[in-house]
């Protein structure tokens, strides 16, 4: 018999999709083609929306026993905020720096305690169709090379933000979207267990030019800090940039405390590229669904992936169970407008945003006059890390409209 679900991919969104799903009492399967733990090139950061999604899954245990941070140090043109995380009546006021390898195994064995199965060193390697509809897949064995076809009611998409399995469905990304590029690396270093996370905004080329985007240093409290470079495709010579290289230079200037050498580090830094503001669509299909980095859930103000996940797998989840309750699959085709009545005002502004700082001159006025108002900045990181309350919405709207006209105003690349 066919399984309620099949879940492709066991990251974030895909695990917490196994989840709830199964905790709601449906026949689950979760085909991870990694076994855990497996590394992820990540910050490793878990903010507030992170930590609550995670909370919510019975995983607060969990999280206490790794490093937790109670805000963000920005550093930039020589000046250094120390911005606590707001209060906010649904979330906490304070993250975790945990690795994605430790990370993602805790969710996939949370989800398998509430009973999905979970099939590690598993590849769906192809969709099975059956009268125009999506009925499963074929799924690789990939330490006995061996392949079998799982069959499912509904199929949920979640294996990445190179989503194969997608393109295989249609998916494909809106090229006119911002694209993130990020590099990641671990060093050992004297301040691993310090009670913030450390943000660059004025990192730099080769050539000293500002770039769009930021360095950080995530202190892990086991010895090691994360440390790394995220970069945005919205100015015009991003293609000839070397991640690599600036990787580099940023290691090199960060401030000496960190202790960050050639001798200190934990091994070659490994990198990606990154789908931001939901560009890869279509998000639903009439027996499939698609969540996380594979339909492109990634914040472009910040770069954070993770929260986003969970909630879009949370999301996912909610009307797949409806479907399969109510023996109707058209309950799938509300998730898209779901999606968009979430995050859609929020990424629109998003999206101008990163456009206004792909140039670099407005890039560099725009972040050293923030850096002179901790009133601003502390706005700005409630902003850019999707932490209004209900009651600031209309800040929201009204940031939007600032960051607009600021755009319109921008050269054309």
């Amino acid at each position: 018999m066919p399984a309620d679900v099949l879940i492709v991919g066991g990251g974030p969104a895909g695990a917490a999709c196994a989840y709830w799903l199964a905790g709601a009492g449906h026949d689950v399967v979760l085909v991870e083609r990694k076994r855990y733990p497996r590394e992820k090139t990540c910050g490793d950061g878990l903010t507030p929306r992170s930590v609550r999604q995670l909370e919510d899954m019975g995983l607060g245990d969990d999280l206490a026993r790794h490093h937790r941070f109670v805000g963000l140090r920005s550093i930039a043109f020589g000046r250094t905020l120390e911005l606590r995380w707001p209060d906010h009546p649904d979330l906490p006021a304070y993250g975790y720096v945990i690795t994605r390898a430790d990370l993602d195994a805790l969710v996939a064995q949370q989800a398998g305690k509430q009973g999905a199965t979970v099939l590690e060193g598993h590849e769906a390697r192809a969709p099975l169709v059956s009268r125009g509809l999506v009925e499963g897949a074929v799924v690789e064995d990939k330490e006995h090379g061996t392949t079998r076809e799982l069959r499912a009611r509904y199929v949920v998409v979640a294996d990445g933000a190179n989503s194969r399995f997608g393109r295989a469905l249609g998916t494909w990304r809106d090229r006119r979207y911002p694209l993130g590029m990020a590099i990641r690396g671990y060093y050992e270093s004297p301040r691993h267990d310090e009670p913030w996370i450390e943000s660059h905004l004025d990192i730099r080329d080769k050539a000293g030019n500002v770039l769009p985007g930021y360095g950080w240093v995530f202190p892990l409290g086991d010895g090691r800090v994360n440390v790394g470079v995220g970069l945005l495709s919205t100015f015009n010579q991003w293609k000839a940039v070397n991640t690599s290289q600036i990787m580099d230079a940023f290691v090199e200037g960060a401030p000496a405390s960190w202790g960050l050498s050639p001798e200190t580090s934990c091994g070659a830094p490994v990198g990606g590229r990154l789908p931001m503001g939901l560009s890869v669509g279509p998000h639903a299909g009439p027996t499939w669904l698609v969540v996380g980095d594979a339909v492109g859930a990634i914040n472009p103000f910040n770069g954070e992936g993770i929260a986003y996940a969970y909630e879009t797998g949370r999301i996912a989840a909610s009307y797949v169970d409806e479907a399969l309750r109510s023996r109707d699959g058209l309950a799938l085709q509300a998730y898209a407008a779901h999606l968009d009545e979430t995050y859609g005002l929020y990424y629109k502004v998003a999206r101008a945003f990163v456009r206004v700082i792909g140039q670099p001159e407005l890039m560099r006025a725009l972040v050293s006059t923030g850096m002179r108002s901790r009133t601003l900045m502390e706005w700005m990181l409630r902003i850019m890390a999707n932490l209004l309350r209900p009651d600031e919405l209309g800040p929201a709207e009204a940031a939007y409209r600032a960051v607009a006209a600021l755009a319109r105003l921008a050269p054309q690349a």
